[in-house]
């Protein structure tokens, strides 16, 4: 199991770009898929996107956040982004990473989490 470190976050205005990072230790990194979800006040976590442990593919939750969010990873440092672009207000919440050892959108399926970094979006 890995430990994981975010950051990245902050406060912007609508139209910014924002890359969190998400650090990683312990053994097998290369191995996990990794995810991202994000959770506002009051509402449930939610997906945002996963990349699976090589990198080859990646999957995003819906069609607002395509074409604007870029899910990559480094495994020879250990540490995977999430580049987010033309941030909207309604991006704001708090962004996790999680990983895991099998290929999932769930939450419930990911095993080490990040302790999560904000993003507040103004318009």
């Amino acid at each position: 199991q890995v430990h994981l470190v975010e950051s990245g976050g902050g406060s912007v205005q609508a139209g910014a770009s924002l890359r969190l990072s998400c650090a990683a230790s312990g053994r097998d990194f290369s191995a996990t898929a990794l995810g991202w979800f994000r959770q506002a006040p009051g509402k449930e976590r939610e997906f945002v996107g996963a990349i699976t442990g090589s990198g080859g593919y990646t999957k995003y939750a819906d069609d607002s956040l395509v074409g604007r969010f870029i899910i990559s990873r480094d495994n020879a440092v250990n540490t995977g982004y999430l580049q987010m672009n033309r941030l909207k207000p309604e991006d704001t919440a708090i962004y996790y990473c999680a990983a895991s050892s099998l290929w999932t959108v769930s939450p419930r399926g990911y095993h080490s989490w990040g302790q999560g970094t904000q993003v507040t979006v103004s318009s």
